[in-house]
């Protein structure tokens, strides 16, 4: 145990001491696509960039095969539909045996597996208690279970949501952060475990869900990192982007509860690139390499100076998550489903050098699906695109996305061949009643790009799914926002709302 936490304690000082902290930043590595990249070849990339962390939000073990001697930090996650599991100690120490002992962790040859998520956002109020009395058990438990592996060095941790934590309707200011009352009582046994293992607090910041959520109320320059004329005051302190302010009110609730000297870290942070007005690859590029320049520098914030060590949301967009919380959710990636950069994005917040992709993909061939030009009934035009939406993903043809603004012949294009290429070109799926035809010619236009699908075997069958408004659609856990009516947005934007209007 003393020798893992010292381990800990080095890399921590290897972060602050560093001149820029890429080696310090993670990537969410989220696999709910309906077809996947080769991981051998993600991981290249991820070396190609210089990222030697990833995080997941389960146990991936062909993933977890493929990066075995790659050196790079690893997190593995513990869903939240097992959690009651982690409650008995023995499916704990199962779980421990089977997805981290086997993978060798302690070899140089082995995956080097450093934390394991207990949940993922657990404490989230759209599930209200229905997890309340399992995390903590669940945490013990697998903390216990490395420990007697003489796994220690490898830390248990829980990632939070960021509406876990508020301030007072008297003083709302990041200095004044409390945990919320009606958890309170929940989370302090859980800040004890954490300091007694001596892990993180992590938890989810996402200023992107406090815009969207705020509907043209929330000063659009506080979700960034270059300025707003309307600074949260709190003392002697000025905030200029909800991303410090959010941080520095969970580091004031850690103090209050005298904890102040635990580590916190990001386990999300991003902004999506479609799907949604304000989700674009300009508003991104503006977000991110704000954020990373931000980061990069090492200043911190005026609670929590120096370093922060945080897991971009995400590596790769995922066209099979559940758009209950919007249909930007699909949309998070630094990368295009396919591994390819949306936008340049330095991760030494240099603006030089930028973000590389994957290289040697392979594709399916080159040919769409689309609407013949003449089609004339628009009745039977809307129910086909309609069909091919319910099963396939047009997130990127609802209004303000890149293939928003599409006439209606290109618009039932673009779902007949977003699910063609779903369905892995098969050609029975290119014919919609009559309406539709294959081409080779690529009919892209401005924003919106026709897409040809990896060439790759199916993460999963492609299967109908309901769409996300219709009866029955459930929350999918490993999302960003996963389920949420923006309760998280509601918590980040109240102390930003609050101030301006005081």
């Amino acid at each position: 145990m003393a020798k893992g936490w010292w381990l800990f304690c080095s890399f921590l000082v290897m972060c602050l001491s560093i001149s820029v902290q890429v080696e310090c930043i993670g990537v969410n590595w989220g696999t709910q696509s309906s077809h996947s990249l080769p991981p051998k070849g993600v991981l290249q990339m991820l070396k190609d960039n210089g990222i030697h962390k990833v995080k997941f939000f389960d146990v991936e073990t062909p993933i977890l095969k493929a990066l075995a001697g790659s050196g790079l930090d690893v997190m593995i996650g513990v869903p939240n539909h097992r959690l009651a599991d982690m409650g008995d100690y023995n499916k704990a120490k199962q779980f421990v045996k089977e997805n981290v002992t086997s993978f060798n962790p302690t070899s140089k040859d082995g995956v080097n597996i450093t934390m394991v998520g207990i949940g993922n956002e657990p404490f989230l109020q759209a599930y209200k208690d229905l997890y309340i009395n399992l995390t903590l058990p669940a945490l013990e438990n697998v903390q216990r279970a490395l420990d007697e592996a003489k796994l220690g060095h490898i830390k248990a941790t829980i990632p939070f949501n960021g509406d876990i934590y508020t301030a007072p309707y008297t003083h709302y200011v990041p200095s004044a952060g409390k945990f919320r009352d009606d958890i309170r009582d929940a989370v302090l046994p859980i800040l004890k475990a954490l300091d007694k293992s001596k892990a993180p607090f992590m938890v989810n910041i996402y200023p992107y869900l406090a815009l969207y959520q705020g509907q043209g109320n929330f000063p659009i320059d506080y979700a960034f990192f270059d300025g707003t004329d309307a600074p949260v005051i709190d003392g002697e302190v000025k905030y200029d982007n909800l991303y410090e302010a959010n941080l520095d009110t969970l580091a004031a609730a850690l103090t209050g509860e005298g904890f102040g000297n635990m580590s916190i870290i990001v386990g999300e942070i991003g902004w999506p690139t479609d799907g949604d007005i304000n989700a674009n690859a300009s508003m991104a590029s503006r977000f991110m390499n704000g954020m990373m320049k931000r980061v990069a520098s090492g200043k911190g914030t005026a609670l929590r100076p120096g370093y922060t060590e945080i897991y971009l949301f995400g590596l790769l967009d995922e066209d099979g998550k559940s758009v209950d919380p919007g249909d930007f959710e699909r949309h998070w990636g630094i990368l295009t489903y396919d591994g390819q950069p949306k936008y340049d994005f330095d991760l030494k917040g240099e603006n030089k050098t930028f973000v590389k992709g994957v290289k040697d993909v392979k594709y399916l061939e080159k040919k769409y699906c689309i609407a013949k030009a003449d089609v004339t009934d628009k009745k039977a035009l809307d129910e086909a695109i309609s069909y091919a939406c319910d099963r396939t993903d047009c997130t990127a043809s609802v209004p303000g996305a890149s293939c928003g603004s599409l006439d209606d012949n290109a618009k039932a294009s673009y779902a007949f061949n977003s699910y063609f290429q779903t369905m892995n070109q098969a050609k029975e799926n290119c014919d919609f009643g009559g309406l539709a035809e294959i081409t080779d010619k690529d009919i892209s236009q401005g924003t919106c790009k026709f897409s040809i699908q990896l060439a790759d075997i199916p993460a999963t069958p492609p299967t109908a799914a309901p769409k996300a408004s219709s009866p029955g659609a459930t929350p999918v856990e490993g999302s960003a926002s996963t389920g949420r009516p923006l309760q998280m947005a509601l918590a980040l934007s109240a102390i930003i709302l609050a101030s301006i209007v005081l």
